[in-house]
C-alpha cells in the first residue's frame, strides 16, 4: 500500500507516474518534529537506499545531505554525492515493521540516519513544501517492487551495452582510438564500445568535433561498428559562449538558458571556458537541446555518455574577481597570517568551485514560475537526461540509444542510467563499489556501474583483475580514467593479461543470464543487485553481510576487494554451489552448507554461488556482444531436494523496443 502526504505548496518533479490520492491521514511510522520527521530504530534496524551516498549498504551511522555535488573525493566523510535519490527502504528489525519512505522534494533534504542519536533516524527537506510517500508491503522485496512501480520502468539500454567499455579522459584523435580497437583486437579481447572523452570536441564546445584531430567522425564510427564496436560521445551540460556556434546564438536568441536576477543569461566557466547553462525544467528548451544530439546521431553515434551536469562549475567571473582582488591585496604584504594564507589563499581558490552562492544566484522557469536554482538543484543533471532520452524517442524511433548520465534524480532513471563517478584506484572504492549497487538500483537506476580499476590515481594490476571479477557482473561494465594517469586499458598489464581475458570473456559468457535478470528486473521491478537481508530476513547474520550481493534469482556473488588476499570470509545463509572460476571452460564445483566458510580464491579466480533449483545459462565467449550465440548453451546449476534446477532467459533483438512480447521468454530446465 501506498500512502501519499502533502505538506505546503511542493514544485513538480516528475519523479512519480502513479497518481496516489493525497492522504488526510496521519503519517504512520514517523513522529513529527519541529522541522521534519523522526523514526525510533531498534537495535537491530536496518536502513537501505539513498542511493549514491558513501559509507556501506546499510546506511546507518552517518548523517547525509542529497545535493547533487560535483565531488572527485570519494571518501567517508562526505556527505552528498552526484545524484538525488531521497528513498529510504527500512527493516525495523527481526519480527518488527518494514515500511519506504519516498521525499519528492528539488532541493537539499537532510539525513540523520542514527549519526547524532543512534537510535534516532531523523530527515527534513530545506523548505516545507514537499509531497511524502510511505510504503508498506508483505517484505522488503514487495515494497521496492511497489517503489518501483510508483516511479515507473527504469530505462533499457540496447544489449550492445552490456558488453566492454573501453575509456579514457586523453583520447586526443581518431588514431588514438583505432589504437585501442586494434590492441583489443590483437590480444584477443572482447570489446562493444569506445568512450570518448571531452577531446573529440572543438574547443570542448557541445555539438561540435574538431576536424584536426577526428576529421571524419561519420567514417570513424561506420569502420569500428563493422568491427562490433560503438562510438561513445561525451556531452557537457555547459555551452561555450561562441557568438559563432549556432548552438550558442539559437539558445541565446530564444532565451532558452538561466538567468540571473536582471534578467540576462547567467554565466560560469567550465571544460570551454565561459559558459551558459540550459533551462532543462522548460521542456521547450528539453526539446531544443535534445535536438542537437542529430549532429552526432547522424554520424552513425547510437549512444551518449553526460556530464558535468550537477552543474559542476569552475567558477563565476564574478567570484573569480572578487577572489583576484583579495589576492592583489595579500601580494603587497610582507607576511600573510596563517588565518589569511588558509582562510583567503587556499580557501578563496577551493571555494570558486561549485560555491552555493553562484547555485543561489540564477533562476529557472517553472510552470511560468520564476524558481532560483538552489532550490531546485537536484532537478538538473536529471533534466538533462530527459531532453536527451526524449529527445532519442524522436531521433531514433523504435530502437534504443544508450544514454548514462553523472548527475541524476529519481524519475531521471526512466531515461538514462548513470555511473558512479569520479573514483579513485583504490581498494576502498572497490568496496564501495560493491556497496553502493544495491542502493542505486533500489532507486531506479538498474543500469549503472562504476570506473573499473578507478578514475583518478594509478591503478595496479592486480586491482585491475579483482575490480573486474566484479564489474563483469555490473550492468555498466567501463574502463575509465583521467588524464595523466597511468594507462590501464585491459592490455596493458602483460602480467595479467591472460586472467583479465579470461575474466572478460566470461562477463560475455554469462550474458545470456545477466542480460535476462536485467530485463526481468525492468520489465517486472524486481531487483538485479540486492541484499542478503531482503530475502533473509529473520537470518540476523545475512542481514549484517555488507559485502556480498544477490544478483537475479538464483545467483550471489562475493567479490574479493583486498590487495594479497588469496580468499575471503563467506556467510551462506542457505546451502549453496559454489563455482570457483578461471576461465569459462575452467573451474571447480563444490556444494556448501548454510553458514560460514572462509573460501580460497586465487587472484586468477571469481567466486559465484548458484542458489537451490536455480541455473546460470551460459554461452560461448565471443569477441562482441553481436557475435554471441545465446542458442548453445551450457547450463551451471545447482539441483534442488527433487534434483531439478530452472532459469527463466530472456532474449530478443537487443536494438528495438518490443520489450514486452511473450515470445521473448522461455524456461530452461537442468534435470
Amino acid at each position: 500500500m501506498i500512502q501519499r502526504f502533502r505538506f505546503g505548496l511542493p514544485l513538480p518533479t516528475d519523479s512519480v507516474v502513479q497518481e496516489i490520492p493525497v492522504s488526510a491521514g496521519p503519517v504512520p511510522f514517523l513522529t513529527a518534529e519541529e522541522d521534519g520527521w523522526a523514526y525510533r530504530m531498534a537495535p537491530d534496524a536496518i536502513v537501505y537506499g539513498l542511493g549514491e551516498m558513501p559509507r556501506g549498504i546499510n546506511k546507518r551511522g552517518w548523517h547525509y545531505v542529497t545535493n547533487n555535488t560535483d565531488e572527485a573525493r570519494h571518501s567517508e566523510d562526505k556527505l552528498s554525492y552526484y545524484g538525488a535519490h531521497n528513498f529510504l527502504l527500512i527493516d525495523g528489525g527481526v519480527g518488527r515493521e518494514c515500511f519506504g519512505v519516498f521525499i519528492d522534494f528539488p532541493g537539499k533534504v537532510r539525513y540523520d540516519i542514527g549519526y547524532t542519536e543512534y537510535d534516532t533516524l531523523r530527515f527534513s527537506t530545506e523548505e516545507p513544501d514537499y509531497e511524502l510517500y510511505i510504503i508498506t508491503g508483505d517484505d522488503l522485496n514487495d515494497i521496492s517492487r511497489q517503489f518501483r512501480q510508483l516511479i515507473g520502468r527504469s530505462y533499457i539500454p540496447p544489449k550492445w551495452a552490456f558488453g566492454l567499455a573501453q575509456s579514457r579522459f586523453g583520447y586526443k584523435t581518431a588514431e588514438d582510438v583505432r589504437e585501442v580497437a586494434r590492441q583489443y583486437k590483437e590480444n584477443d579481447l572482447p570489446l562493444d564500445m569506445i568512450c570518448m572523452d571531452i577531446d573529440y570536441m572543438q574547443d570542448y564546445a557541445d555539438f561540435t568535433v574538431n576536424k584536426q584531430r577526428f576529421p571524419d567522425l561519420a567514417a570513424l564510427s561506420a569502420e569500428l561498428k563493422a568491427q562490433g564496436i560503438r562510438l561513445v560521445p561525451i556531452i557537457d551540460a555547459g555551452v561555450r559562449i561562441d557568438p559563432k556556434n549556432p548552438v550558442c546564438a539559437e539558445g541565446l536568441a530564444n532565451g532558452y538558458f538561466c538567468t540571473k536576477a536582471d534578467g540576462t543569461p547567467f554565466v560560469a566557466a567550465v571544460w570551454p571556458g565561459k559558459a551558459y547553462f540550459a533551462d532543462f525544467l522548460r521542456p521547450e528548451v528539453r526539446e531544443w537541446f535534445g535536438r542537437q544530439y542529430k549532429a552526432l546521431t547522424d554520424c552513425g553515434i547510437e549512444g551518449f555518455w553526460n556530464d558535468m551536469n550537477e552543474p559542476a562549475l569552475f567558477y563565476s567571473p564574478e567570484r573569480l574577481k572578487a577572489f583576484f582582488e583579495s589576492m592583489d591585496e595579500l601580494s603587497r604584504k610582507d607576511n600573510i597570517v596563517q588565518d589569511e594564507f588558509f582562510g583567503k589563499v587556499v580557501g578563496g581558490a577551493l571555494g570558486l568551485m561549485n560555491a552555493p552562492e553562484d547555485y543561489a544566484s540564477f533562476y529557472h522557469d517553472v510552470d511560468g514560475q520564476r524558481v532560483r536554482h538552489d532550490r531546485v538543484h537536484n532537478l538538473y543533471g536529471g533534466n538533462m537526461t530527459r531532453a536527451a532520452g526524449e529527445a532519442f524517442a524522436r531521433l531514433r524511433p523504435g530502437r534504443r540509444t544508450l544514454l548514462y548520465s553523472r548527475s541524476s534524480f529519481i524519475g531521471s532513471h526512466r531515461y538514462g542510467g548513470i555511473w558512479l563517478g569520479d573514483n579513485a584506484s583504490t581498494w576502498a572504492q572497490l568496496l564501495a563499489n560493491i556497496q553502493m549497487m544495491p542502493n542505486v538500483q533500489l532507486c531506479g537506476f538498474l543500469y549503472t556501474g562504476a570506473d573499473l580499476c578507478g578514475f583518478s590515481y594509478d591503478t595496479t594490476p592486480d586491482l585491475a583483475l579483482r575490480w573486474l571479477e566484479f564489474g563483469l557482473f555490473t550492468p555498466l561494465m567501463r574502463n575509465h580514467a583521467t588524464d595523466g594517469s597511468r594507462m590501464q586499458e585491459y592490455y596493458r598489464f602483460a602480467d595479467m593479461l591472460p586472467a583479465l581475458r579470461k575474466m572478460l570473456r566470461l562477463r560475455y559468457a554469462l550474458l545470456p543470464y545477466l542480460y535476462s535478470t536485467f530485463m526481468k528486473a525492468a520489465l517486472e521491478n524486481t531487483s538485479y543487485f540486492r541484499p542478503l537481508g531482503f530475502d533473509f530476513p529473520a537470518d540476523p547474520d545475512a542481514r549484517e553481510v555488507q559485502d556480498q550481493l544477490l544478483l537475479g534469482e538464483g545467483v550471489m556473488v562475493a567479490p574479493v576487494y583486498t590487495q594479497n588476499a588469496s580468499g575471503r570470509h563467506v556467510y551462506l545463509p542457505e546451502a549453496m554451489k559454489l563455482y570457483r572460476i578461471r576461465s569459462v571452460d575452467d573451474y571447480d564445483t563444490e556444494l556448501l552448507p548454510a553458514g560460514h566458510h572462509y573460501v580460497r580464491c586465487a587472484l586468477d579466480e571469481v567466486l559465484l554461488f548458484i542458489r537451490p533449483g536455480h541455473a546460470v545459462p551460459v554461452a560461448r565467449p565471443a569477441s562482441c556482444t553481436a557475435q554471441l550465440d545465446d542458442t548453445a548453451l551450457t547450463l551451471w546449476a545447482c539441483p534442488d531436494e527433487n534434483g531439478s534446477a530452472r532459469c527463466r532467459m530472456y532474449t530478443d533483438d537487443g536494438e528495438t523496443s518490443d520489450f514486452a512480447a511473450p515470445e521473448h521468454w522461455k524456461v530452461l530446465e537442468s534435470n
